[in-house]
């Protein structure tokens, strides 16, 4: 008898096999677990946290207000603010009385006291020494252009002396001299300049002025000058120039600014 071969089992199809083809899905990536920061020792941890939590009696503290409920005072009862009212830019920068010109202000250009003693020698020396006193200036002398025989005066010598005080000195001695007249002038005195001149009798007549033998009493003549800023065009040795009719000083003028700066009077003497 022929031998039939064994039967041997055919291997059945996985389910993998038979199922229709799926997709495949791409991995995830894998997220590193970074690890946990280290607790700071100076914060307390949530147990420490719980274990200080308030008893179930008591209640929490309520916070402070910032505004006291008593002095809160109600908004109708605040007074509203009050507008300023803008003033418009023209009267911003209008002026209501008009300012003078510093060019126009008259001042004192300089002081001049002459002594003539007529002769030289002694009399010129005592005539140095009281001006000397009466202004802290050393003199110059001033000396005789003609010979005149009749006086005995010779040409070019030394018969007078004088000083030029300028600014804040010139002042100062005019405030003097002026209080040994009495304080008033003639309007003779002045010229069409404005320049004014008088003279002094005795010098003892001088505030602060004390007779002396030695030095016996004499009189001087006092000289000043009125002008304003830019005189000095006229005076320069380079470039000079004449100042403008409408700049000078005039007579009425310089009367005015002497009456205001020194309280001087003006006038005829009265009878």
């Amino acid at each position: 008898m022929e031998e039939t071969p064994p039967k041997t089992e055919e291997a059945k199809p996985s389910e993998e096999e038979t199922s229709p083809e799926k997709p495949i899905q791409p991995a995830e990536p894998k997220v590193e677990e970074l690890p946990a920061p280290a607790p700071d020792p100076e914060e307390p941890s949530a147990v420490e946290a719980e274990g200080e939590a308030t008893p179930e009696g008591e209640s929490e503290p309520e916070a402070p207000e910032t505004v006291d409920e008593a002095e809160q005072v109600p908004e109708e009862e605040l007074e509203p603010e009050e507008e300023v009212e803008e003033e418009p830019e023209e009267d911003r920068w209008r002026i209501e009385e008009p300012i003078p010109s510093s060019m126009l202000a008259i001042k004192i250009g300089k002081v001049v006291i002459n002594i003539a003693a007529g002769k030289s020698g002694e009399p010129l020396d005592r005539a140095i020494t009281i001006l000397e006193n009466l202004t802290d200036q050393r003199p110059c002398t001033r000396r005789a252009k003609q010979t005149i025989r009749t006086f005995g005066i010779r040409k070019n010598e030394p018969i007078a002396c004088m000083v030029t005080l300028r600014g804040p000195k010139a002042e100062a001695i005019l405030n003097k001299t002026f209080a040994a007249v009495g304080k008033r002038l003639s309007p003779r005195s002045f010229d069409r300049n404005g320049n004014f001149a008088f003279g002094i009798r005795e010098h003892i007549d001088i505030p602060g002025q004390r007779y002396d033998p030695k030095l016996g009493i004499i009189g001087m003549d006092v000289m000043a000058t009125v002008e304003r800023r830019g005189y000095r065009v006229a005076r320069r040795r380079r470039a000079k120039s004449k100042v403008a009719i409408s700049h000078r000083v005039k007579r009425e003028e310089a009367i005015e600014f002497i009456k205001q700066r020194f309280g001087v009077e003006v006038g005829l003497p009265s009878e």
